[in-house]
């Protein structure tokens, strides 16, 4: 069995213990591989331009896409996700969602299954990871933690 295999199935597994209604749940670490491994695949940022500009970016070497789930500022749904979404990314795709901590890019990846996209993942740490016992994040887990590529907004 491939590796991608491997990933993708390790993922989906996990969606199916979670409960989840999408394909599967990447870490950060098995997120960055499979976008090495499977030219075809695409990252999906859904957090917010503030949180793009003042905490950072998935590295430029990444294909990338910034569709905010919710709007800065005011924190609202952002009423053309799916559009944005149907204009960037191909729906027979492997879409893989970030955020912070997993928690937007899980609403993200429901929304974009069950708008048609048909192998949606979401990235459970995040960009930032998990609060450690000092309320803070980047310590524990998430893209940046894990010493993936990532820019200064």
């Amino acid at each position: 069995m491939g590796r991608i295999t491997a990933i993708l199935e390790t993922a989906h597994q996990r969606a199916q213990e979670k409960g989840l209604a999408y394909r599967g749940a990447l870490t950060s670490v098995e997120a960055y591989e499979l976008l090495q491994l499977a030219p075809h695949a695409k990252l999906v940022d859904v957090r917010t331009r503030a949180e793009l500009d003042w905490v950072g970016r998935v590295g430029d070497e990444i294909d990338c896409t910034e569709i905010e789930w919710l709007t800065y500022p005011g924190m609202k749904p952002n009423p053309n996700f799916v559009a944005h979404l149907d204009q960037q990314v191909d729906k027979e795709s492997l879409v893989l969602f970030i955020c912070r901590s997993g928690v937007r890019s899980h609403a993200a990846a429901i929304t974009a299954t069950q708008a048609g996209f048909s192998a949606c993942y979401g990235v459970l740490d995040g960009f930032e990871g998990e609060l450690d016992g000092e309320q803070h994040r980047n310590t524990l887990s998430g893209w940046r933690a894990e010493g993936l590529p990532w820019t200064q907004g």
